[in-house]
């Protein structure tokens, strides 16, 4: 079995078998995505994070159809059933489709119609009338006209129902209205009578029709979500008296009277039985596909979110802003802990912008603040352009930040332990403050859906969804790295071995024991066994350690490597760093053993190169147009710079200063072809747009970067 999961997954991922037999070895020996592909590149072949995922979740469908078939095959022999001929289909059979048809004639079935028949001795009836040959079957009916059979029409009723469930449960009538589907299906969508004004949102949908495999995955969604409200009909299908016509074809082989009535029951098959099974196969089926493309598209904006650049260390002022209730100032320390918190009133009702300046800059000299983060929700505009009015005594950055998310963080159990003695609103301000200095570490604590960069996250596969997301920060937090002595809780959890306990098993240790000064110390940390230090070491950064290499991603398995090549080079490990010189003396070929190749010693030489690098590139100031607050200050034609604030499939949306942000469809991104808005914009990119059409009725704004200078 082994063997042929093996070969069946090389023929689908286009990998070789050996590289896949590897890493699913790797895997089954409870090492992560993250540590294969970083530090086992030799076992794999150098397969990247996308492919072993990809073999993950390919080897876990084969497990889950043979544990089906296993089911199947207990279920027929159970009824004495089983052949030869049919366990050889069954064990060839790696179809979910082919073998639930396989399985469907031997399923235990409820009362239905054609069983009825059955025990009214209904079926040898049938038997003769699938014949074909009889000239006259209504006399030969009345032989069963008995017991429960009042009269011949009920006698070849029940006969034409047995046919009916025969024809559904044939496997090329099955494969023949599959087929009709996959081809040619029609979505259609009508808005329910009575409720139009209840699906307003909806309105692009109440009466559309189109091919089901050229519907985008967000119109599917869209559409099966205005089902699931009750305020669309939605029906699937292809061309009925086509696919009854194919079935005539399979099962009418005589003009006679038998075959009239064979003609009848495929007919009753097809529009009782067939199409509403396969219907709801395919309906499953596309929102499935549906639901894959919204998660990836997810996937990639919070990829892209997390990754976002960072400010870095420095100590940030970060202001919730508001109107009547004011705003709410927070300052930070360099490693992002509360110094001071307060209220200022610049804005109406209140308007005490003297008195709110010159707490500012009291704020900004006591705490040596070096930057200021502002919300982007109500009056961010206002508080924005209340601080650049005047001037500081000292240079200061202003940056505005999403604060999609916050107000959850700051009700949530992890900002309660974080700060039990403030209210919500400095909890709010904090993580504003600290989405600056660090986006990575701060929006981990956020659970993703509330983070705004998906679309119909609350329609798809919940379970499927939180995989992946998690998979994505596990990826993200595991590509950047961490400082162990300042990481928190939350963070440490991402980190590939760890998880919940071990995690909070090292904030324990460091409270107690004080900053780790090496990455050995950490098998002192309780529960940490060898494994989970395999699997994390080489993600925890220890700054200002004594082996310079604890805060690389050398992994420690790698250190003696890296010695070596120090003492061949007549120098210790730190000077090897410091110097390019000495480090183009180093002639890798040298150090290659049977399990160290030349991708890993790539790996150490560019790590030796640029020390704990942070993939992330600098961060940049941005600006909206003065001139711009609402959507009533728009014209179109109009030129205004944005922020890309979440991308689709059909294009990306952008952050133009309003409390409306605009789409920028995907025809309308670049001023040649493309099929992925991925391949122009990313989330936070600062771009120039203009306006095509403003519908204020649905508050709805269309931008082009057609001809547009676009900024990065």
């Amino acid at each position: 079995m082994t063997q042929t999961f093996h070969r069946m997954l090389s023929a689908t991922l286009g990998i070789p078998e050996k590289q896949i037999e590897k890493t699913l070895s790797l895997l089954s020996e409870g090492a992560t995505i993250p540590f294969i592909s970083r530090y086992r590149k030799e076992a794999t072949g150098g397969l990247n994070e996308v492919q072993i995922e990809a073999i993950q979740i390919q080897y876990d469908k084969l497990n889950e159809l043979a544990k089906r078939k296993e089911t199947i095959v207990h279920a027929i022999e159970e009824q004495g059933k089983m052949t030869a001929e049919l366990q050889k289909r069954l064990d060839e059979t790696w179809d979910s489709a082919t073998l639930e048809d396989i399985y469907l004639p031997y399923k235990p079935k409820r009362k239905t119609r054609a069983e009825i028949a059955r025990q009214r001795g209904l079926e040898p009836l049938a038997t003769l009338l699938m014949l074909q040959r009889e000239p006259n079957p209504e006399k030969r009916a009345e032989a069963y006209v008995k017991g429960e059979v009042k009269n011949v029409e009920e006698a070849m009723k029940g006969a034409r129902d047995i046919i009916a469930e025969q024809v559904n449960e044939n496997e090329r009538a099955r494969n023949c209205i599959r087929n009709a589907f996959a081809r040619q299906a029609i979505l259609t969508a009508k808005v329910v009578k009575g409720k139009e004004e209840e699906a307003a949102k909806f309105r692009d949908y109440f009466d559309c029709s189109e091919p089901l495999k050229r519907c985008s995955s967000h119109r599917l969604l869209a559409i099966r979500r205005g089902e699931a409200e009750g305020l669309l009909k939605v029906s699937l299908g292809p061309d009925d008296d086509e696919c009854t016509e194919r079935l005539e074809r399979l099962f009418v082989r005589s003009n006679n009277a038998c075959g009239q009535q064979v003609a009848q029951a495929v007919q009753d098959a097809y529009k009782r039985l067939l199409k509403p099974s396969i219907e709801t196969e395919f309906a499953a089926l596309s929102k499935e596909r549906a639901d894959d493309e919204a998660i990836r598209v997810f996937a990639e904006n919070l990829r892209q979110l997390l990754l976002a650049s960072p400010l870095g260390q420095k100590r940030v002022m970060g202001i919730d802003p508001g109107f009547r209730t004011g705003c709410k100032v927070v300052c930070l320390d360099a490693q992002g802990n509360l110094l001071h918190n307060e209220n200022i009133y610049p804005h109406p009702p209140v308007s005490k912008p003297k008195e709110a300046f010159a707490k500012v800059q009291k704020m900004l000299e006591t705490y040596k603040i070096e930057a200021i983060a502002i919300g982007n929700g109500t009056a961010s505009r206002e508080t924005e352009e209340f601080l650049k009015q005047h001037t500081f005594r000292q240079d200061i950055q202003i940056f505005v930040v999403s604060e999609q998310g916050a107000s959850i963080y700051s009700a949530s159990k992890i900002a309660r332990e974080e700060f039990p003695d403030y209210d919500v609103t400095v909890r709010g301000a904090v993580s504003i403050a600290r989405r600056l200095m660090d986006p990575l570490a701060e929006l981990v604590k956020i659970d993703p859906k509330s983070i705004g960069v998906g679309q119909y996250q609350h329609d798809v596969d919940q379970s499927k969804l939180k995989k992946s997301l998690d998979q994505t920060v596990e990826s993200c937090v595991n590509l950047v790295g961490v400082n162990l002595n300042t990481a928190s809780t939350h963070l440490l959890t991402y980190i590939s071995g760890l998880g919940p306990q071990l995690a909070q098993n090292i904030v324990n240790y460091r409270a107690e024991n004080g900053a780790f000064t090496s990455r050995k110390e950490l098998l002192k940390v309780p529960r940490m066994g060898n494994k989970a230090f395999e699997q994390c070491a080489g993600f925890l950064r220890i700054p200002h350690a004594k082996n310079p290499l604890d805060n690389t991603a050398v992994h420690p398995e790698s250190y003696c490597i890296v010695e070596q090549m120090a003492k061949d080079l007549g120098c210790n490990v730190s000077e090897l760093i410091a110097s390019k010189e000495l480090r183009k003396n180093i002639k890798p070929e040298r150090y290659l053993t049977p399990t160290v190749g030349m991708p890993t010693l790539q790996d150490i030489l560019q790590e030796l190169e640029k020390p704990g690098r942070d993939p992330r590139g600098p961060i940049k100031v941005f600006e909206f147009d003065k001139n711009v607050r609402t959507i009533d200050d728009l014209q179109v034609g109009m030129e205004l710079p944005g922020i890309v604030s979440n991308i689709t499939n059909f294009g990306a949306f952008v952050d133009i200063g309003i409390k409306e942000n605009g789409l920028v469809h995907l025809s309308q991104l670049a001023d040649r072809y493309i099929s992925d808005p991925n391949e122009v914009v990313s989330i936070h990119q600062h771009v120039r747009v203009k306006i095509l059409n403003i519908d204020l009725e649905r508050k709805r704004i269309q931008l082009t970067m057609k001809g547009v200078n676009s900024g990065n």
